[in-house]
């Protein structure tokens, strides 16, 4: 099958067969295919699409691309949940202790951050020692000894998603549905889960900004993994402001530390992590429901089980063995602390929550260019959110940064960030719609 026909027939909005997008995907593995004919190939489903059935064949196509991981060992049900990426979303590390603590198993694969959002795996790389990309064995002894493991794409994980994914980056189609669906879902696939959870975001901080563009997606990843025999559920979940009270990677680890401890929960954050773990746990059949799985999340966090897998997990992956107890002691601080003011009083109204990310980037807690070392020190804490009450003076942000010249940028940023009006707007939604099988 020649690639070029294959290409001219998507392009003249046929429809695609299992074989013919199998053998593109082969050509995108082995290299046969280049990188030309990859891009016209992107750019034709971005504007003819692809049936359900397309997508499925695309998703398992390049699954199959490389390894494919096999717990069937272990001894409870494999989960994972994947969040399409926001601003203070920490969430993943309070919710693969939380539950593992339950009884299931979450060998979680994470990226690192993408434009304003940030990334799972730049976070855990600010606690010393920690191997956030170990090699299989240690990974599965990791998940096997604590029930999670928080790591990046190891081995031979979906290589034709890998190639793939650098070519739509640079050819204006990122945005394509299925080609975002079958790039996540490979992904998850190969991991050998039998659940999944999708968080997909919406609103001014996250990829998606309205409504029916997230829902659109959540639908194509839910349809597409049960497809592909992968039980999933989703939840559109609101990020028109950071869902922590924080945003950076250091920062965001000693927020998650506080949370699991229970020194301090952010609200909007404490919702979605539990509303994730109630849908893990009921997609498991580790609770009886979604209610008995939120009951269930809930006494594992109270009860300090998942603050104590956390630590577990660090410690299996080569961080302190301590780490849980003193976080802070272990963490890169920022030398410089500067507090963001507000100009006049009233009530937050809204956040321009990109640019919050934006801020971050600017500091050096995210990559302008894919070899960009990050500064794991430098971020954004304190955050208020929207609703608060501030007079003329107050800290709206703290701003952690390398230096004074570094501060003031980002300090004006934030400033800007924040829009303030006379009344306090009604709060918003956080978890927006739950999307099911049909």
């Amino acid at each position: 099958m020649l690639p070029q026909e294959i290409i001219r027939r998507k392009r003249d909005g046929l429809k695609l067969s299992a074989e013919e997008i199998a053998a593109f995907v082969a050509g995108l593995t082995d290299g046969s295919v280049a990188d030309a004919q990859a891009g016209a190939f992107a750019m034709a489903v971005l504007l003819r699409g692809m049936s359900r059935e397309e997508a499925v064949a695309l998703t398992m196509a390049m699954r199959s691309s490389g390894d494919v991981l096999d717990w069937s060992d272990l001894p409870g049900p494999v989960t994972d949940k994947h969040s399409t990426g926001g601003v203070g979303d920490n969430v993943s590390l309070m919710l693969a202790p939380i539950v593992a603590a339950c009884g299931a198993f979450v060998p979680m694969i994470s990226g690192r951050g993408l434009g304003h959002t940030g990334g799972t795996l730049d976070k855990m790389d600010a606690i010393p020692g920690y191997a956030s990309q170990p090699d299989i064995a240690l990974f599965r002894k990791a998940v096997r000894e604590t029930g999670c493991a928080i790591i990046g794409q190891t081995g031979d994980l979906a290589p034709a998603d890998k190639r793939l994914y650098a070519i739509r980056d640079v050819s204006g189609t990122v945005e394509s549905v299925p080609l975002i669906t079958a790039s996540i879902l490979s992904k998850k696939l190969a991991a050998g889960l039998g659940s999944l959870v999708l968080d997909v975001k919406v609103g001014n901080g996250a990829f998606m900004e309205r409504p029916r563009e997230a829902a659109k997606l959540a639908s194509s990843l839910v349809e597409v993994a049960n497809g592909a025999g992968l039980a999933a559920t989703a939840l559109v979940t609101g990020m028109s402001e950071p869902l922590a009270s924080c945003a950076g990677n250091a920062v965001e680890v000693m927020n998650a530390v506080d949370f699991l401890t229970g020194r301090r929960r952010d609200r909007r954050l404490g919702e979605v992590t539990l509303a994730l773990a109630a849908e893990m746990l009921h997609s498991t059949g580790l609770a009886a429901s979604n209610q008995d799985g939120l009951r269930r999340a809930a006494e594992a966090l109270e009860g300090g089980r998942a603050a104590a897998v956390f630590g577990r997990m660090v410690a299996a992956l080569g961080g302190p063995a301590d780490f849980v107890e003193r976080a802070a002691a272990y963490l890169p601080a920022a030398p410089v602390v500067r507090k963001v003011e507000a100009r006049r009083a009233g009530f937050v109204t809204g956040i321009e929550t990109r640019e919050i990310g934006l801020a971050v980037v600017e500091l050096g807690g995210g990559r302008r260019r894919p070899d960009d070392k990050v500064d794991p020190a430098v971020g954004l804490t304190e955050l208020l959110p929207v609703g608060a009450e501030v007079r003329a003076g107050d800290a709206l942000a703290l701003v952690h940064a390398r230096g004074e010249a570094q501060a003031e940028v980002a300090i004006a940023a934030v400033r800007d960030a924040y829009a303030i009006g006379p009344a306090k707007p009604p709060p918003e939604k956080v978890i927006i719609r739950r999307i099911a099988a049909r």
